[in-house]
């Protein structure tokens, strides 16, 4: 073969070794910090679909909440943390204060995105309900100790039965898995539980669409708390 043979030949394989490359720079990629988050737009359940590139200009938190932890029940932490959060924007009007945009993102169809809503007053009156029994005096040493974890894992109450779920924040539906799925979130197997579910995740961009903050938890109870999240976010707006 002659050297200008060999050469068309390499080029052409060093052309079919960049085009597979070249396809991926435009598909999500695991959010690496200091990079941006790739652009894609989901359904809002409050109707019409929101667009990461339609936030800049805003700090952004997407929330990925477990959702499913078994076939027949949803994950009582991922409501309890919505919860700590839509009270701090009540009290303290977080998205005001710090040019905030807060996201949740669901890996369901709407209709399963409305039924984790609706879990909500059932939810956090359990948790209410573990943490205060009837007769705490008769509860063995396995009761007793569930009880203390409990009222440690949630030391606040919350209900929504009378007023209803309340909606500040846009919950995102992402049914088919095309942000969970390649940023490696959706998941079937975790935390003993086999079920179609994300790891909890927080991801906060800043107002350049750039990953400032990643966090995916190792179990169910290693979240980082809303006051830990708002230090985050003063420190951030004042470099």
């Amino acid at each position: 073969m002659s050297t200008r043979s060999s050469l068309a030949a390499l080029a052409a394989v060093l052309l079919a070794l960049a085009l597979p490359l070249e396809g991926q720079s435009t598909r999500i990629r695991p959010a690496v910090l200091g990079q941006p988050l790739p652009d894609i737009s989901l359904p809002s359940l409050r109707g019409g679909d929101i667009a990461i590139s339609g936030l800049k200009g805003k700090n952004v938190m997407l929330v990925f909440p477990r959702g499913l932890a078994g076939p027949d029940h949803w994950c009582h932490v991922c409501n309890y943390q919505y919860a700590e959060l839509v009270d701090l924007e009540r009290n303290r009007k977080i998205r005001e204060e710090h040019d905030l945009e807060i996201l949740f993102v669901l890996p369901y169809a709407r209709e399963m995105v409305e039924e984790w809503v609706a879990s909500f007053p059932r939810q956090l009156k359990e948790i209410t309900e573990w943490k205060n029994p009837p007769d705490p005096d008769k509860l063995d040493e396995r009761g007793r100790d569930r009880m203390e974890r409990v009222r440690e894992w949630f030391p606040r109450d919350f209900s929504y039965e009378e007023k209803g779920v309340p909606s500040p924040f846009p919950i995102l539906i992402d049914a088919e898995r095309a942000l969970t799925g390649p940023l490696g979130i959706f998941t079937t197997e975790w935390s003993g539980s086999s079920i179609e579910q994300n790891i909890p995740t927080i991801l906060i961009l800043d107002k350049q669409g750039f990953v400032q903050f990643k966090y995916m938890s190792q179990n169910t109870f290693d979240r980082p708390s809303p006051e830990y999240l708002i230090r985050f976010f003063r420190c951030m707006m004042e470099e």
